[in-house]
């Protein structure tokens, strides 16, 4: 359907969406709701690139809307794009192009769902393709109860699904206590799932791939990097020999392992390699 409707546009250059609706998630984060049939049927993993006019382009992961046709980004203001983007009014326009990369590859049976902060949103967009045979254990990690994203539209979604919703915050403010990756780890010891999908802090996710495959579960996993040109032309996303906008942004786990700059090393804007310092 995505690719049928893209002969209609130049998937490259940036198309005008209008800000239909602005939903305060959290005292920091923002879900902008416009019309676009194109980004509304794009795959769970698939991002786009986001003009905001007058100040930059970045990348974005593809949020899902309850009404047909439409389509979001969910943004939580830090550097100088994300809070631009963020302080954009209803009515404004925003430019779009996309969307782009590959997507999660959904196995059958019982699968575990683990996301951190705004890295939720590929998995949200993931539960809409689901079947209602899925048994799904979605993990939701924030900071503080004040942090805590799409509880609620989860446990929509899989209304129809054998769930669990658990949610960890690391001062304990809302739900367990303490990181992603020690729930995790209990889970896994106490059951067996037939495929891991996660999103996040990278760190979080180096983690949450070694556990997996320590229990020969597969495991798959969508990458954030510096993105300038989305594309596969800058190079500024490259990864060793990938360049995650063009190759990904989704890996399997076992080659990630693989990978000696994945949980280890990334590069900044100006691209310079930087090191991660420590495991969480």
């Amino acid at each position: 359907m995505v690719k049928w409707l893209g002969s209609l546009r130049n998937f490259n250059k940036p198309y005008l969406c209008k800000i239909e609706k602005i939903i305060d998630e959290t005292p920091t984060v923002r879900t902008l709701i416009f019309s676009d049939s194109i980004m509304s049927n794009s795959r769970p993993g698939q991002f786009a690139m986001v003009w905001i006019p007058g100040i930059n382009e970045l990348p974005m992961s593809i949020m899902i809307s309850t009404k047909k046709n439409q389509a979001a980004f969910t943004v939580r203001k830090h550097g100088v794009n994300s809070t631009a983007l963020y302080n954009m009014k209803l009515g404004q326009y925003i430019g779009v192009r996309g969307p782009y990369g590959n997507n999660f590859n959904i196995k059958p049976g019982k699968l575990l769902l683990v996301g951190g902060g705004t890295g939720l949103v590929p998995l949200i967009r993931l539960l809409k393709f689901i079947k209602t045979s899925h048994n799904i254990t979605l993990i939701i990690g924030a900071k503080t109860k004040n942090e805590v994203i799409f509880e609620d539209l989860a446990n929509s979604l899989l209304q129809h699904n054998q769930h669990s919703i658990i949610t960890t915050t690391m001062d304990g403010t809302y739900g367990c206590k303490g990181l992603v990756t020690h729930i995790v780890a209990d889970l896994l010891h106490e059951t067996t799932f037939d495929a891991i999908y996660t999103c996040g802090p990278e760190l979080m996710m180096f983690n949450v791939i070694k556990m997996a495959l320590s229990k020969q579960i597969f495991v798959q996993a969508s990458i954030e990097r510096i993105m300038k040109c989305g594309i596969g032309i800058c190079g500024s996303c490259s990864m060793n020999e990938n360049i995650v906008c063009k190759d990904g942004t989704v890996f399997d786990g076992s080659y990630l392992l693989e990978n000696n700059e994945f949980g280890y090393m990334y590069r900044n804007k100006s691209g310079s390699i930087e090191n991660y310092t420590s495991k969480v």
